[in-house]
């Protein structure tokens, strides 16, 4: 089965950075690894203004903007 990593929106950092919206993986042990590595490299190089946090729906992990710095989140 396979599990994804989706950051919801992606703001124009996420853009610049070059991040995919969705990561596909082979189980949900490396979903999960990536996830919170995905999560916690926004958290630390984005604008600073964003706040992000992970939920898992249907066994895959979304990361989700909690509140933003209007800079053009998009879905």
């Amino acid at each position: 089965m396979e599990h994804h990593v989706v950051i919801e929106k992606l703001c124009s950092c996420a853009k610049k950075e070059g991040l995919s919206q969705i990561s596909t993986y082979g189980d949900k042990p490396s979903a999960l690894e990536a996830a919170r590595t995905q999560l916690s490299y926004m958290q630390g190089r984005f604008c600073g203004k964003h706040e992000f946090e992970l939920v898992e729906v249907d066994n895959h992990y979304v990361i989700g903007m909690v509140s933003g710095c209007g800079c053009g989140a998009e879905s």
